[in-house]
C-alpha cells in the first residue's frame, strides 16, 4: 500500500523534476541561440569590414599586394582583437593569407572547398559549421564573403577573391556546459532541500491522520475515551479534521453513557413493579397472604401491571420520536383551542386536586406551524405534571404570548421549589425527584423527555424556572 507520505512526496519530486527540465532546457537552448547567434553576426561584420579594406587596399594582384607588412598587420590585430582567424583566398579557392595563430601556416598550402567558394560567389556568402576539407577542426565556425573592386575602365564591380573569418566554437560550448552544470547542481540543491522540507511537512500532516486511523481502530474496539492530541494549536484543515474528529469522539462518548444509564433506568423501572407483582403474586399461592388481605393484594398487581404497560408504551413512543425515518408535520392550527380541549381534558384531576385554573389568552385565535397531535402530547404532559406537583387548592396559570414571530406557550403551578441543579436535568430520561419517586407511582420519568424530543424536533425551544414555589415552563412555536 502506498502512503500519503510517499505518494505526496513523488508527486512533488516529479514536479520539481520536470519544472526544472522545462526552464533548464529552454534557458539553455535560448542562451546557447543568443551567443552563437551573437558570435555569428560579429564575425559576419568583421568579415565585411576585411573584405570592404581589402577591396581598396588592393591596386595589383591579390597574391603580390597581401604581402604587404602593413596590411598583414592591420589585419592580424584585427583577428586578434575580435580572436578569430582571418582567411584570404583567390577565387579559385587558393589560400593566399592567414592571419598568425595555431595551424596557420597549414591553411597556407590548402585550398576552399568549392561548394564554400560556390555559396560565397552565388549567395554573396557564407555561414556555418566547415572543416574546409579537413583544414580546421570540426567545431570551427566559418564565415565568408567576396572581396569586390570597381574596374578603372569598365566601372563595373567584380570579384577579386574571398575573406573567410573562422571561430573555434569549443570554447562556447565549454561556457555553455559549465552553465548547465551550475544549472543541474543548482536544481540538484533545490530538490534536496525540496526533499527535506516535503518530508517534514507531510510526516506533520500524516501523523494526525494515522492517529485518526489508530483511534477509530480503538473506538471500534470499545474504548471511547481516546482523543487525538497535539493538534491543538493547528489551524488548517488538518487541525479543523482533529477537531471535529474528537468533537464525534465525546458525542459518542456521550451517546454511549446515555445509552448505559438508559439501559440501567430501565432495568431499575422494570425491576421495581415485576418485583412487586412477583412478591404479592407468591404469596397469594404459597398462602402468605390471608384470604381476607388477596383483594388488596390484587389490586396491587394490577396497578404494577398498568404501570408496566405505560412504561413501555412511553418508551415507543419515545422510540417513535428518535426515529431517524420520525418527520414531524407542518400544518397550521389554533394553538389557543388546542390548550383549551387539553385543559377541559384534565378537569376531574384539577377538580379532585381543589385547583383554580388562571389563564392570559390572547382574543381570539393564536395560528402557528407544527405538528397538532404532538403539540397536543407536550400540552397534556405539562399540564399533568403541573397538576401533579401543584399544591393543593392552589392556582394553575396558563398562557400564550406573541412576540415578533413566536408564539410563547406557558404552564404554571405553585408548590415546592425545584432545587438549581434540578433544573438542569429535569428533562434528562427517567429523571425523578426523590419526593416523586416515593409519593408519585404513576408517573415513569419519560414525561418531560418527551417533551423535549418533540420541541425539538419542531426546532424550538423549552425553558423552566422555579423560583418562590412558583414553577413555569415556556416552550415556543412559530407563527402562521
Amino acid at each position: 500500500m502506498k502512503s500519503l507520505y510517499r505518494r505526496q512526496f513523488a508527486i512533488m519530486a516529479a514536479v520539481i523534476l520536470a519544472a526544472f527540465l522545462l526552464l533548464g532546457g529552454a534557458f539553455a537552448a535560448l542562451s546557447y541561440q543568443y551567443i552563437i547567434q551573437d558570435k555569428q553576426e560579429a564575425m559576419e561584420r568583421n568579415a565585411s569590414y576585411v573584405a570592404g579594406f581589402t577591396g581598396s587596399y588592393l591596386s595589383n594582384g591579390i597574391g603580390s599586394s597581401i604581402q604587404d607588412s602593413g596590411y598583414q598587420l592591420y589585419i592580424a590585430s584585427l583577428a586578434n582583437i575580435s580572436g578569430s582567424t582571418v582567411i584570404l583566398a583567390e577565387n579559385d579557392g587558393e589560400i593566399v593569407y592567414a592571419s598568425s595563430g595555431a595551424g596557420a601556416g597549414s591553411l597556407l598550402s590548402g585550398v576552399v572547398p568549392a561548394d564554400c567558394m560556390e555559396a560565397i560567389s552565388v549567395q554573396g556568402g557564407y555561414s556555418g559549421r566547415n572543416s574546409l576539407g579537413g583544414l580546421l577542426n570540426d567545431n570551427s565556425f566559418v564565415t565568408g564573403v567576396p572581396i569586390l573592386q570597381s574596374s578603372f575602365i569598365t566601372g563595373l564591380t567584380y570579384q577579386r577573391g574571398v575573406v573567410l573569418v573562422v571561430s573555434d566554437t569549443s570554447t562556447l560550448t565549454a561556457m555553455w556546459q559549465d552553465l548547465a552544470a551550475i544549472f543541474l547542481l543548482s536544481a540538484a540543491v533545490v530538490l534536496l532541500l525540496a526533499s527535506g522540507i516535503s518530508s517534514v511537512t507531510s510526516m506533520r500532516q500524516t501523523k494526525p491522520l494515522k492517529d485518526m486511523a489508530e483511534a477509530v481502530r480503538r473506538f471500534g474496539q470499545g474504548e471511547f475515551g481516546v482523543r487525538v492530541e497535539g493538534c491543538e494549536g493547528r489551524k488548517d484543515e488538518v487541525g479543523e479534521l482533529a477537531e471535529a474528529f474528537n468533537a464525534m469522539a465525546d458525542s459518542l462518548a456521550k451517546s454511549e453513557a446515555q445509552r448505559s444509564e438508559f439501559i440501567a433506568n430501565v432495568s431499575h423501572e422494570l425491576k421495581t413493579p415485576m418485583t412487586t407483582i412477583a412478591g404479592f403474586a407468591d404469596g397469594i399461592l404459597d398462602g402468605t397472604i390471608s384470604r381476607e388481605k388477596e383483594g388488596e393484594a390484587l389490586s396491587t398487581i394490577s396497578s404494577e401491571t398498568r404501570r408496566l404497560s405505560r412504561l413501555v408504551r412511553r418508551m415507543l413512543d419515545l422510540s417513535r420520536l428518535q426515529s431517524a425515518e420520525n418527520v414531524t408535520a407542518q400544518e397550521r392550527f389554533d394553538v389557543s383551542e388546542l390548550l383549551l380541549r387539553v385543559l377541559v381534558s384534565l378537569e376531574g384531576k384539577i377538580t379532585g386536586r381543589g385547583l383554580d385554573v388562571e389563564t392570559s389568552l390572547p382574543d381570539g385565535s393564536v395560528m402557528v406551524w407544527g405538528d397538532p397531535d404532538a403539540i397536543t402530547q407536550v400540552c397534556y404532559n405539562l399540564l399533568d405534571n403541573a397538576i401533579k406537583f401543584a399544591a393543593p387548592e392552589s392556582v394553575l396559570g396558563l398562557g400564550i404570548q406573541v412576540k415578533g414571530e413566536k408564539a410563547y406557550i406557558s404552564v404554571r403551578n405553585l408548590g415546592e421549589t425545584i432545587p438549581p441543579e434540578e433544573l438542569s436535568q429535569i428533562f434528562d430520561r427517567f429523571h425523578k425527584t426523590d419526593r416523586s419517586r416515593s409519593e408519585d407511582r404513576e408517573g415513569v420519568g419519560l414525561g418531560l423527555y418527551i417533551v423535549k424530543t418533540i420541541i425539538n424536533n419542531h426546532r424550538e425551544t423549552i425553558q423552566v424556572t422555579s423560583e418562590d414555589g412558583v414553577t413555569t415552563f415556556t416552550f415556543t412555536l412559530t407563527i402562521a
